[in-house]
C-alpha cells in the first residue's frame, strides 16, 4: 500500500472497478476519481463488463437499491427522520446494526423508511374522506421489500394548539381533553356497500391546549398491506371532542389548508414510519466489549508496536468527492479505516493473531516457499447509520454493519 493521502482510496477503487462508467457515479465525482484512480493505477483500468455489472449490483445490493437515486431538487428531510438518525449516531462507542431508540420497542430492526399520504388520487380527486371530524389517509407502502420483517410502525399527527377555555361544556372540567382514534379501513364504502367498516388501532386522550406530535401504533395494519398489497384501503382517523361537537379543521392536520405554504406543509403533513429487519443484523455485544477491552490496552502496547507492523490506518470516505452527497444525507462522509502492514515472526500478543496465524508464519519463516505469511486483515468491524433518499425519493434511515473498521490482527 502506498503510504500518504488515502482519504478517497475506497471509492476510487469504485472508479476502477467501474471502469469510469456513470451509472452510480456522475460526471463530477467521475473527474475527481479519474484522477485519484490516476496516484494509484494510471494504466490499469479494468474495462471487463461483467465485472462492472457484478460490482454495480453488489455495490447497489448493499445500498438496498435498484438503480442509483436521482432525487428532486428542493426536497425536505422529514425532521423526525432527523432526530432520529441523531438519536441513534449519538453514542458511537455503543453503535449496535439493531436501533435503540428512547421510548420505542423496534425489536431487531435495522431500517426505517418515512412515508407520506397520497394527497390525491389517480383520477386526481382527494383521497381523504368524511366530514369535519373523519378523515381517510392512504400510504403506498410497496417500497417496504418483501424479505425485510416488519418489527414496529407507526403513524405521526401534528396537533395545533385550540383555545376551548371559551368554550361551556356545562359541568365538564375536563373540556380540554379530546380522543384521537386511528383505525385500519377493513372495507371502504362503495355503491353497494354504503358503510365502512373499519377496526382500531390505537387511541390516545389528548390535551388540546398544547401543540404536539402523537404517535399511534399501525404495525398490525402495515404488516397486512405488506403480505396483501392489494388489501391496502388506508387508516382513518376520527377526533373525538367531550360532547362529539364540530372540530377545527386545524387542530389535527390531516391535510393542506389553502394559506400553507409548501414548506410548512411538508413539515406538518402527516407522517407514516415502518421500522424493518432485512436480516443482515447480528448482535453487536461482543464488538462493544471487545472495543472497550481494546481501548485499555492500546497505551499498553504503543510503545512496543512498530509502524510497519500489522496495524488501523486512517481511511476516510468523503461522499460529496463522488457527487453522492445529492441522495445521501447524512453522513457527509465517515472515518472508514483499513488494515495494513507486516505479520513478522514471531507474532506478537499485541498483533491479535490466531493460532492457525501463529503456525503459518511459523511454517513460512522455516520455507517461505511452502506457505505466504500472515495477512493483516481487519478482525473486528463495526455498523455505521446512513440517512438517504431511496429511488423513490423517500427517506431512509438504514445500520449498515461491517462498515467500520476497529480492530487489525494477523490471520
Amino acid at each position: 500500500m502506498i503510504p500518504g493521502n488515502r482519504s478517497l482510496l475506497v471509492l476510487t477503487l469504485c472508479y476502477i472497478l467501474l471502469g469510469g462508467r456513470a451509472d452510480l457515479i456522475p460526471d463530477a465525482g467521475r473527474r475527481n476519481l479519474a484522477k485519484q484512480a490516476a496516484a494509484y493505477s494510471p494504466d490499469k483500468i479494468d474495462k471487463n463488463d461483467d465485472m462492472i455489472r457484478a460490482f454495480e449490483s453488489s455495490l447497489l445490493n448493499m445500498f438496498g437499491l435498484n438503480e442509483r437515486p436521482r432525487p428532486r431538487k428542493n426536497l425536505v428531510i422529514p425532521p423526525y427522520m432527523l432526530e432520529l438518525y441523531h438519536s441513534q449516531t449519538k453514542d458511537p462507542e455503543n453503535a449496535s446494526v439493531n436501533f435503540n431508540f428512547a421510548g420505542k420497542s423496534t425489536s431487531t430492526a435495522n431500517t426505517v423508511r418515512s412515508f407520506h399520504h397520497e394527497e390525491e388520487s389517480e383520477a386526481g380527486q382527494p383521497v381523504w374522506e368524511g366530514d369535519e371530524i373523519n378523515r381517510r389517509l392512504w400510504f403506498n407502502t410497496s417500497a417496504v421489500p418483501s424479505v425485510e420483517l416488519i418489527k414496529a410502525a407507526e403513524l405521526r399527527l401534528f396537533r395545533e394548539q385550540i383555545d376551548v377555555d371559551h368554550v361551556q361544556y356545562g359541568d365538564s372540567t375536563d373540556h380540554h381533553l379530546y380522543r384521537v382514534n386511528v383505525y385500519e379501513v377493513m372495507r371502504p364504502n362503495s355503491r353497494t356497500n354504503t358503510d365502512t367498516i373499519t377496526r382500531l388501532l390505537d387511541t390516545k386522550l389528548v390535551d388540546v391546549r398544547n401543540s404536539s406530535w402523537e404517535s399511534f401504533d399501525v404495525r398490525s395494519a402495515v404488516t397486512k398491506w405488506k403480505n396483501s398489497p392489494e388489501r391496502n384501503y388506508g387508516l382513518e382517523v376520527e377526533v373525538v371532542s367531550p360532547k362529539r361537537g364540530a372540530l377545527s379543521n386545524h387542530h389535527v392536520r390531516l391535510r393542506r389548508s389553502t394559506d400553507m405554504d409548501d414548506h410548512a406543509w411538508q413539515h406538518r403533513r402527516p407522517l407514516l414510519l415502518t421500522y424493518t429487519d432485512d436480516g443482515k443484523g447480528s448482535s453487536n455485544s461482543n464488538r462493544v466489549a471487545s472495543r472497550q477491552k481494546r481501548a485499555n490496552g492500546r497505551k499498553k502496547h504503543q510503545r512496543r508496536r512498530l509502524k510497519a507492523n500489522c496495524r488501523r490506518h486512517s481511511l476516510y470516505v468523503d461522499f460529496s468527492d463522488v457527487g453522492w452527497n445529492d441522495w445521501i444525507v447524512a453522513p457527509p462522509g465517515y472515518q472508514a479505516y483499513y488494515c495494513h502492514g507486516e505479520c513478522p515472526f514471531p507474532l506478537a500478543d499485541h498483533l491479535n493473531s490466531t493460532n492457525h496465524a501463529i503456525v503459518q508464519t511459523l511454517v513460512n519463516s522455516v520455507n517461505p516457499l511452502a506457505v505466504p505469511k500472515a495477512c493483516c486483515v481487519p478482525t473486528d468491524l463495526s455498523p455505521i447509520s446512513m440517512l438517504y433518499l431511496n429511488e423513490n425519493d423517500q427517506v431512509v434511515l438504514k445500520n449498515y454493519q461491517d462498515m467500520v473498521v476497529e480492530g487489525c490482527g494477523c490471520r
